[in-house]
């Protein structure tokens, strides 16, 4: 099993940053893809960013020259750093993790982006 842990989330304003951290721990040295996902109220789940275990990198369209996604493989941790930050990025962030035995979800973090 894989467990995933989100931190940082909050209230910002329109065109401030944040950094949302994802700790995994348990049988991590499986997963080949690690990412975060939002869901706004109402709407569906969404790919926002992923990183593969070598480094690849994909975006969704609405982030990209905004939102970087980044892992620090020592301290198990995938970290994303959104600048610019929009009121429709408000959302609950998830951080997800795949290996061949499945794919896991943390407990989301609120982002919040309002003046």
């Amino acid at each position: 099993q894989v467990q995933l842990v989100e931190s940082g989330g909050g209230l910002v304003q329109p065109g401030g940053s944040l950094r949302l951290s994802c700790a995994a721990s348990g049988s991590i040295f499986g997963i080949y893809s690690m990412g975060w996902y939002r869901q706004a109220p109402g709407k569906q789940r969404e790919l926002v960013a992923t990183i593969t275990s070598g480094g690849s990198t994909n975006y969704a369209d609405s982030v990209k020259g905004r939102f970087t996604i980044s892992r620090d493989n020592a301290e198990n941790t995938v970290y994303l750093q959104m600048n610019s930050l929009k009121p429709e990025d408000t959302a609950v962030y998830y951080c997800n993790g795949v290996d061949y035995s499945g794919t896991y979800w943390g407990q989301g973090t609120q982002v919040t982006v309002s003046s």
